[in-house]
């Protein structure tokens, strides 16, 4: 296991959340687990593998499981080869779960973010002091003879020096070692790295598989249709909305924009105020969000129809009144991009919150009139 500053946060945990090798139980990845099992189960296991998909949908999870399996699953040939497994399930209580958890699996290897030069934060990207330490890891040999893991969490966080260090390690791998790499934005990576990896592809999460996985973050969950929605069946992204009260700000939103180019002043303002204030840095953020999500999907469902579930009672209604054809979906695709610019701006020169929601809404409500 690689070492981290002690006082320095993890940087492959999200907030608020257990960290990924802590959370035995996987949703909505069953495919995924497939995939992998069968490659294992036919001797056809690929000594690297980019797990793919959504920021926030279990691709860290996976690949603890992964490892866990790995590292725990009988090994033998002939006769003494052990049966088949049926699935990644480790039992909680098996000394490779434990030693997981508390980082003290000798055989595995946690490449991340580590801290700064002072030591005072952790460093923006994976530094290639890290991955020299995975370098030093894969010279010794293992403690038994048996197999290895490397993950690396998140690869896309490489920088290039530390990127062509792990490229080295993939072109020449070692016996019975397997790589995991992490990957939010495959496309920043080098196409020779990705080009010695199988690619396993995590799929976003549906409403019964996300209440579940709130459900074991300790989340609960009232809306689990719309939560899935407006996250797009991440579970990172859930959790963000569920802390922040987002599907109760996104309702207030839609019921803002059901009238225009008439709203309620009154309603507007209240909702202008929720992100004014210091303290609510991360609920103006998620409205920021909200504003682009509302737009994304008042767009898509002049060009294609609405949603099949609505993600704030009236949002149908709102979307078959302001989004009529494909030429409305590319005005509201337009007032996106617009919307867009004008937040970034207004964050740049520290334009007041409440003003700049507030401002928005009186861009929208132009639009709907013209």
């Amino acid at each position: 296991m690689s070492a981290d500053a002690p006082d320095l946060p993890e940087p492959d945990r999200a907030p608020g959340a257990p960290h990924p090798r802590e959370t035995l139980r996987l949703f909505g990845q069953a495919r995924a687990e497939a995939d992998f099992l069968a490659s294992f189960t036919t001797g056809r296991l690929h000594h690297s593998w980019l797990i793919t998909g959504p920021r926030g949908v279990g691709k860290a999870t996976l690949a603890w499981r992964i490892a866990r399996f790995l590292l725990s699953v009988p090994e033998g040939d002939g006769l003494f080869a052990p049966a088949a497994p049926a699935s990644l399930v480790t039992p909680p209580d098996h000394p490779v779960t434990r030693r997981s958890v508390a980082l003290a699996e000798p055989r595995l290897f946690l490449l991340r973010r580590g801290p700064n030069d002072k030591g005072t934060a952790l460093s923006a990207d994976i530094r290639v002091d890290e991955a020299r330490k995975l370098k030093s890891f894969l010279q010794l040999s293992a403690v038994d003879g048996g197999r290895r893991v490397v993950i690396v969490d998140a690869a896309d966080e490489l920088n290039t020096q530390a990127a062509n260090a792990l490229l080295k390690l993939l072109e020449e791998p070692p016996a019975a070692v397997t790589f995991l790499l992490v990957a939010h934005q495959p496309a920043r990576l080098l196409p020779t790295i990705r080009s010695r990896c199988r690619e396993l592809r995590a799929a976003t999460l549906g409403p019964d598989d996300m209440a579940a996985a709130l459900a074991q973050a300790g989340v609960e969950v009232r809306a689990p249709e719309a939560l899935a929605e407006l996250s797009g069946g991440s579970v990172g992204a859930a959790m963000r909305i569920a802390g922040l009260d987002g599907l109760d700000l996104y309702a207030r939103l839609v019921a803002l924009m059901a009238g225009q180019p008439r709203f309620d002043r009154a309603a507007a303002l209240a909702f202008s105020d929720a992100a004014g204030g210091k303290a609510n840095d991360a609920r103006f953020d998620l409205i920021l969000d909200l504003f682009d999500l509302f737009l994304t999907r008042l767009a898509r469902a002049g060009a294609a129809g609405a949603p099949a579930t609505e993600a704030a009672p009236g949002e149908a209604a709102a979307f078959a009144r302001l989004a009529l054809d494909a030429s409305d979906a590319r005005r509201w695709a337009e007032v996106q991009q617009e919307l867009g610019a004008r937040a970034r701006r207004g964050r740049a020169v520290n334009l007041d919150p409440a003003a700049l929601v507030m401002d928005m809404v009186l861009h929208i409500s132009a639009a709907a009139a013209a």
